[in-house]
């Protein structure tokens, strides 16, 4: 079977770890890269020796024969980028977060319907070996009873700052992470307020009752003192406290006693499995992949509950 001639649009610096997964994804090849920043086009020449490099992403859908593109761009402008590679059929990465509001993950999700291509949200929590081990040993004690995930960071750039969304266009690598671990939602009551001294920066604290009855909690702190990102996950005598921050770093206990093991990567894939290697297997098998752009409405619906104080059930 031929590899899927690829194309990245966007090559800043959350395109880099793209680059990296199609470098070592045998199925993949990359072929053209398109950016606005022709220095940034340059640095990829040099460093990914990639010699189709466009300006203008229109001309490098139409110029160059391709199968999938990684959308990797500032949220405002990827929802029409993300459209337009649909329309052409083309199978599409999207980054994290998909757009800036849950309506523009809307349109694009429209867009796919009537696209023979498919698209994945590029969730990345959701695809580490480490959190679908957990995940799965919380199934198979009959599910999570309780989630919580903290997301904090120091003082944030102007761009996102003054957006108003400051759950949905950074810390929504939790809030997925949560509905990942434990499913759709069924109520959120949430709290927000700014901090005193940053009057644009927000602090965020949700209640999280799922529709499987697990509970869960959602903390985010803007202009505190660091950058940290941590989760745990609690099933019938079972817990793991997992630390993204530097990680990932994990302690598990069943039944009361630390596990001294390892924990099983070959079961979920191996341990460097990750959403390119998963987004290979749904083209090459006709399936859908974890993180669709329908779910990831879900997601951004409740990083906008949280975001404005939401107090009871979700709406749909």
């Amino acid at each position: 079977m031929p590899k899927l001639k690829t194309a990245i649009i966007g090559s800043g610096g959350h395109a880099q770890s793209h680059f990296r997964m199609i470098k070592n994804e045998p199925e993949m090849e990359l072929v053209a890269v398109s950016d606005i920043d022709q220095d940034r086009l340059n640095h990829t020449r040099e460093e990914h020796g990639i010699s189709a490099l466009f300006t203008d992403y229109r001309e490098m859908i139409e110029k160059v024969d391709l199968d999938v593109v990684y959308v990797v761009t500032f949220p405002g402008p990827l929802s029409d980028i993300v459209i337009d590679c649909l329309n052409a059929d083309l199978h599409t990465s999207v980054e994290k977060p998909p757009g800036v509001t849950s309506e523009d993950t809307r349109r694009m999700h429209e867009a796919e319907q009537r696209s023979s291509a498919k698209a994945i949200v590029s969730f990345n929590r959701r695809y580490f070996p480490e959190v679908l081990a957990i995940r799965k040993m919380l199934d198979d004690r009959g599910g999570p009873v309780h989630v919580a995930a903290t997301y904090n960071k120091p003082h944030l750039g102007e761009k996102i700052r003054n957006t108003g969304h400051l759950i949905s266009l950074d810390a929504i690598h939790h809030v997925d992470l949560l509905r990942w671990l434990a499913g759709d939602v069924s109520e959120v009551y949430a709290e927000a307020w700014s901090a005193p001294s940053h009057p644009a920066e927000m602090r965020h604290n949700a209640v999280i009752r799922f529709q499987n009855d697990c509970r869960g909690v959602m903390m985010s702190h803007y202009a505190v003192g660091y950058r940290i990102q941590r989760f745990e996950a609690h099933a019938e005598g079972f817990s793991a406290y997992v630390d993204l921050t530097r990680g990932p770093r994990y302690e598990i206990y069943i039944d009361g006693e630390p596990l001294e093991e390892e924990l099983d990567m070959d079961g979920v894939g191996g341990k460097d499995y990750n959403e390119t290697r998963h987004f290979v297997e749904c083209i090459q098998k006709d399936t859908q992949p974890w993180s669709t752009l329908e779910d990831a409405i879900k997601t951004m619906q409740l990083c906008e509950a949280i975001e404005t104080g939401h107090k009871g059930p979700l709406p749909s």
